[in-house]
């Protein structure tokens, strides 16, 4: 059973430009060229109930903006979803106790309080029962290993620990969906590999569905066999993660360690060239062509070291997105 439905969903923002000076201010008085961008174009992608799934982009590529519009903060321009069986935007009173969604660069919990007293206040928002919510939240807590920090002052956590009560805040009502915003963010690598721990084992025990987006690919890797990988506004893959090479089916890399400069023009005869400086560099080539392609490369260039690799699951993807 689908949780998560999305159908040709768009969002579109206007906005204007202004030139500097003072005789523009003035003329942007009387007129204004409205401008738009489409953030989001045409989306369309289903997730099954219990399903981690990574939702992968650049900057600008509209993961954040599509996660908003599925959360109900936002009403598209066009297209339909369906989280749980409700229209996100309608905002119903049940759909907003089947979802929840944390963004790595947003507080939810009251900042000069400990983070105990924001749990309490969830507590009674979603009319949790007492004896359900003390289990679960010293379920959390153990889990996340911070029973100890729960009556401190948010402030004074550190960000690794703010992130874990955040956590706690979005799942103490126990909801079917989750979306995951950048979580790790700032994060120092313990903290990432715990909070990754975590997800992972919440998604196993509870079968919660979670939308996850990340820059960091040990994120996607350890948590999702799925990617939804969105560029310029629009979905460019739909499939499992360990397949998004099958874009470039039959392709390798060949990585060289040159012992001098070589000139880009130079580089460039040899075939596809993906990154260079001068003294190093890449090529893409098809998997008949490796060997062929490498003797001519030995014969012809300052060869120190070389190596021929897949291409790699954080490569194809840059790749996916440069050529979208």
């Amino acid at each position: 059973m689908s949780e998560i439905e999305v159908r040709l969903l768009s969002k579109q923002f206007s906005y204007y430009e202004k030139q500097t000076g003072l005789g523009n201010s003035v003329k942007n008085l009387f007129h204004r060229e409205k401008l738009y961008k489409d953030a989001v174009k045409e989306v369309s992608f289903e997730i099954q109930a219990g399903e981690m799934v990574g939702f992968i982009g650049s900057n600008g590529a509209g993961k954040t903006t599509t996660l908003k519009m599925l959360s109900g903060i936002l009403f598209p321009t066009s297209g339909e979803a369906r989280i749980c069986g409700f229209v996100p935007w309608e905002r119903k009173v049940e759909f907003k106790r089947n979802i929840s969604i944390v963004m790595g660069q947003k507080n939810q919990l009251w900042w000069d309080l400990p983070a105990s007293e924001s749990f309490y206040l969830n507590k009674c928002i979603y009319e949790i029962d007492n004896k359900a919510y003390s289990q679960f939240l010293e379920e959390l807590a153990e889990l996340l290993d911070v029973k100890h920090l729960l009556n401190i002052q948010v402030r004074r956590l550190s960000l690794g620990e703010r992130m874990k009560m955040e956590l706690i805040a979005a799942l103490i009502h126990r909801p079917r969906v989750l979306f995951l915003d950048e979580p790790t963010i700032g994060l120092d690598i313990m903290s990432q590999k715990k909070i990754r721990n975590f997800l992972k084992y919440y998604n196993e025990q509870y079968k919660s569905t979670i939308l996850l987006t990340s820059h960091y690919m040990k994120d996607i890797e350890d948590l999702c066999r799925r990617a939804v990988v969105i560029s310029k506004g629009a979905v460019v893959y739909d499939g499992e993660l360990a397949r998004i090479n099958d874009v470039f089916r039959g392709k390798k890399l060949i990585r060289l360690q040159l012992s001098r400069q070589v000139e880009l023009p130079v580089l460039k005869s040899f075939g596809e060239l993906l990154e260079t400086d001068g003294k190093s560099a890449t090529f893409e080539v098809y998997r008949q062509n490796a060997l062929q392609l490498t003797k001519s490369i030995q014969d012809n260039l300052p060869v120190e070291d070389f190596n021929i690799v897949d291409v790699p699951v954080e490569d194809g993807i840059a790749m996916l997105l440069q050529k979208g």
